[in-house]
């Protein structure tokens, strides 16, 4: 035995300091991944079904009916814009007919975060949806992203 381990007045074992390393290491992990998970359950129940085209109803949490979300100028045709702060992507594939969906990735609950040619792209593992109606177009996302309800009024775009 070494004398640290029979003089305790001397500092904390060996095995004390690297539990705690390996905890303060996870902690850190989780952290920066999001955490334990909670965040994409909510965000997944933020969502409903539908959209401006099909009238679809639903809702939630994070996503609150009538929110203002931007201006039918700021969405891109043939593109869209991701709303991290709601967990909403909008996109416009035609001219005029805008769409949203939730902005949690089905695969792994990442937050989708660009929206170009005409995909809305997740960038944790590649997985991209397509801006009509959600469905994967690569994956590894199995699951398209469900449809969110948004009312367009004149120039603006609020959930429904």
């Amino acid at each position: 035995m070494t004398s640290a381990s029979l003089n305790p007045a001397s500092g904390p074992a060996r095995r004390t300091v690297v539990a705690a390393a390996g905890a303060a290491g996870l902690a850190v992990a989780l952290t920066a991944c999001g955490g334990s998970g909670d965040d994409s359950s909510d965000a997944r129940s933020a969502t409903g079904g539908g959209s401006a085209s099909s009238g679809g109803t639903g809702g939630g949490d994070n996503a609150a009916a009538g929110a203002a979300l931007t201006t039918t100028a700021d969405i891109p045709e043939g593109g869209g814009k991701v709303f991290g702060d709601k967990k909403v992507v909008v996109t416009q594939p035609a001219a005029g007919d805008f769409k949203a969906f939730s902005a949690v990735c089905t695969h792994q609950g990442c937050a989708v975060k660009s929206v170009q040619d005409g995909v809305i792209h997740c960038p944790c593992h590649n997985s991209n949806f397509s801006i009509t109606d959600g469905s994967v177009k690569s994956g590894p996302a199995t699951k398209a992203l469900p449809s969110v309800p948004i009312k367009v009024s004149g120039d603006s775009i609020t959930l429904a």
